[in-house]
């Protein structure tokens, strides 16, 4: 669905159910220059009455506390945040670029979250009416807007059957790929079909 709409083009973290550290979803990520991080999940919780979808984003303790790791990890090479060159700067400046960065991606993802929810509002009972945040290792990279989607609780009987189904499939897929539009339509990144439009 979302490699068959012009202007994006989707990168899997995983095709089978082969797992990949969460760290190592975010590399992927990077390495393929998204400009997006969307995270899918079934949620589970010991009562089984709990459902409803949720979308969340990074959390502000989350935030600081990767700032720190990822500032450690590029230390000694050159990196860019927001464009500008952090090797070139004092670790005082470099942290202040860091914490600009990103401020302006947990914006971004808290806006993108917010689109998405609406859209999956349309479709399904939400767990929570507003976006949700929490320190998700998926979620905590500094220049890239994420979000984690939960489309419902497999813990959950009813929700469970309806998760298994392709109906309910495509329409959480759709609901995702209706909240990047409506996100792109004001957001689009410089230089992509998005923008153009």
């Amino acid at each position: 669905m979302v490699a068959a709409t012009p202007g994006l083009k989707p990168v899997m973290t995983r095709d089978s159910d082969k797992f990949i550290h969460l760290r190592g979803r975010t590399a992927i990520a990077r390495n393929a220059k998204a400009d997006l991080f969307i995270s899918v999940h079934s949620d589970a919780f010991r009562v089984t009455s709990a459902r409803g979808a949720s979308v969340f984003c990074l959390s502000q303790h989350g935030a600081t506390s990767e700032a720190a790791r990822w500032m450690a990890n590029r230390e000694n090479e050159a990196d860019f945040v927001g464009g500008a060159s952090i090797s070139d700067h004092d670790q005082d400046v470099a942290s202040v670029l860091l914490d600009l960065s990103q401020t302006k991606t947990l914006e971004n993802s808290l806006d993108f979250g917010h689109r998405v929810l609406g859209q999956i509002g349309d479709i399904t009972d939400l767990h929570s009416r507003r976006v949700q945040q929490a320190g998700f290792v998926v979620l905590k990279s500094p220049d890239i807007p994420s979000i984690l989607v939960e489309s419902a609780f497999i813990s959950n009987p009813q929700e469970e059957a309806r998760l298994r189904t392709a109906a309910y499939q495509k329409e959480i897929a759709r609901s995702i790929l209706d909240g990047i539009n409506t996100y792109y339509a004001e957001r689009a990144p410089e230089g992509t079909r998005y923008a153009m439009l």
